[in-house]
């Protein structure tokens, strides 16, 4: 695990919170009406005629801490990086990680109308995916 790339993330985190605090109309910080803030702003941005994804790479990866922070914080869960193909996740209570960088770059590439949303994401780890919800749902499926 690389601590450059760790510090990296964290300053994201500080960077997103510094900026995007004051522009938002919510009580900004590691929590789910933050994420719901943040989808919006991405879709803004992405609807905007400049916007080009290619060009977009740190503003991804900024968004992308900010919501593993998030996630992080609402679960106990902590960064930790793969392997070299997959990159950097949140790795949760329950042994599953997420990947939000991931999560945010589909976002912008699809948008919420091509099914990809940074709060679902949220909402899916934090209330199903770190409490063992979704776990036991499947084996309770299986047991059947």
């Amino acid at each position: 695990m690389s601590e450059q790339e760790l510090q990296q993330i964290e300053a994201n985190v500080r960077f997103a919170l510094d900026q995007l605090g004051p522009l938002s109309d919510v009580e900004f910080g590691l929590n789910e009406e933050s994420v719901e803030w943040v989808e919006g702003f991405i879709e803004r941005q992405r609807c905007r005629p400049d916007f080009d994804l290619e060009q977009a790479g740190g503003l991804v990866g900024v968004l992308g801490s900010f919501l593993g922070a998030c996630i992080a914080s609402a679960t106990g869960g902590r960064w930790h990086k793969l392997d070299q193909d997959r990159g950097w996740g949140v790795l949760l209570p329950d042994g599953s990680t997420v990947f939000p960088v991931t999560k945010v770059r589909k976002q912008f590439r699809d948008g919420l109308e091509g099914g990809e949303a940074i709060t679902s994401l949220y909402q899916v780890a934090v209330e199903f995916v770190a409490t063992g919800k979704l776990q036991a749902a499947r084996k309770g499926s299986t047991d059947q």
